[in-house]
C-alpha cells in the first residue's frame, strides 16, 4: 500500500517541476532570444515480484511480474528552435538567422575575459562608443576583442549580413570598422543558461573554447534592424499546463485513495 503512496508523491513532484518549467516559459513569452524548455519524465526502477522464465519441453515461457515505483524528471531540455524575427528599425538591433550565437564578454578584476553566448541581439553603443548588450557586456568581434567606433570619424554606421560593421566618413568614403563574432556549437542543447539571456559552454556542448569557436557561424546571416523573439508557443504551453494540472490532480487522488484504504485497514480492529 505504501508503494502507491510513494508513487503518488513522486508524480506530484514531477508534475510540479513540469509546471515550474511551463510557468517560466510563459513568463518569457516576449523575452528577446529566449529558448523554451521542456520536461521529459522517466519511470523509477520497478520492484520485481517474479522473474521471467524461458519456455521448455513441458511449459511455455512466462513474463516478469514487476510493480513500478513512480516517476521522476528524466531531463529538462532547452529547445533551440528559431524564434520569429520582429522588425525594430534600430540599426544596432541584430537578428542572427541560423543556429549560431552572438558572443559577449566581461572583464574581471584580473583582466580575464569571461565569454558568453546569446541570441539576444539588442545591442547599443555606450558613452565610450563601445558596442554592448543590455547588461553592459562587450559585444565580441571575430578576434575576441571589443568593438569600438572612434568618435567623430563616421557620419553613419551599418551592419552587413556577414556581420561586418561599415562606417561612412564625412567625405563619403566607407571603411570596415570590425566584424561581429558569431559561433556555432556541436550540441546547443548542452549549453547552460546563465540568466540575462546568456549561455555558457559545458563539456557536453562543445569541447572547444569560445575564442576558438569565433567565426564558425559562417552560414548564418545577420539582419540589422530586427530581433529574434522567444520561441515559446503560448497555445502549446497552455495546453501543456492543462495536462500537467490534470496529472497533478490524478496523482493527488492516488494519495487520497491510498489514505482511505489505509484508514480502512486501521479501522479493522474496531
Amino acid at each position: 500500500m505504501l508503494r502507491s503512496l510513494n508513487s503518488g508523491v513522486s508524480g506530484l513532484k514531477a508534475f510540479q517541476t513540469k509546471l515550474d518549467v511551463i510557468g517560466n516559459n510563459i513568463a518569457n513569452v516576449n523575452t528577446v532570444g529566449f529558448k523554451k524548455s521542456r520536461v521529459v519524465f522517466e519511470d523509477i526502477f520497478s520492484q520485481t515480484v517474479k522473474n521471467a522464465s524461458g519456455p521448455n519441453a513441458n511449459t511455455g515461457g512466462t513474463n516478469p511480474i514487476q510493480v513500478g515505483l513512480g516517476t521522476k524528471v528524466g531531463s529538462i531540455d532547452t529547445m533551440h528552435t528559431p524564434g520569429s524575427p520582429t522588425t525594430t528599425n534600430v540599426g544596432t538591433d541584430l537578428y542572427l538567422d541560423g543556429d549560431g550565437f552572438f558572443v559577449v564578454h566581461s572583464v574581471d578584476n584580473t583582466g580575464t575575459k569571461n565569454y558568453f553566448l546569446t541570441k539576444a541581439g539588442n545591442f547599443t553603443f555606450d558613452q565610450k562608443n563601445q558596442l554592448v548588450n543590455q547588461n553592459g557586456m562587450f559585444v565580441t568581434d571575430t578576434t575576441g576583442n571589443n568593438i569600438t567606433v572612434t568618435p567623430g570619424t563616421y557620419v553613419s554606421i551599418s551592419v552587413d549580413s556577414d556581420g561586418s560593421i561599415k562606417g561612412v566618413k564625412p567625405d563619403g568614403t566607407s571603411a570596415t570598422i570590425g566584424k561581429i563574432g558569431t559561433v556555432t556549437v556541436n550540441n546547443p542543447a548542452g549549453l547552460k543558461k546563465e540568466g540575462g539571456s546568456l549561455y555558457s559552454l559545458t563539456q557536453n556542448a562543445d569541447n572547444r573554447t569560445i575564442p576558438a569557436l569565433l567565426g564558425t557561424a559562417n552560414n548564418n546571416q545577420i539582419v540589422s534592424g530586427a530581433l529574434e523573439m522567444s520561441n515559446v508557443d503560448l497555445s502549446e504551453e497552455m495546453t501543456d499546463m492543462i495536462t500537467a494540472q490534470r496529472g497533478f490532480q490524478a496523482n493527488a487522488k492516488i494519495i487520497t485513495v491510498s489514505d482511505s484504504v489505509l484508514e480502512e485497514l486501521v479501522n479493522l480492529k474496531r
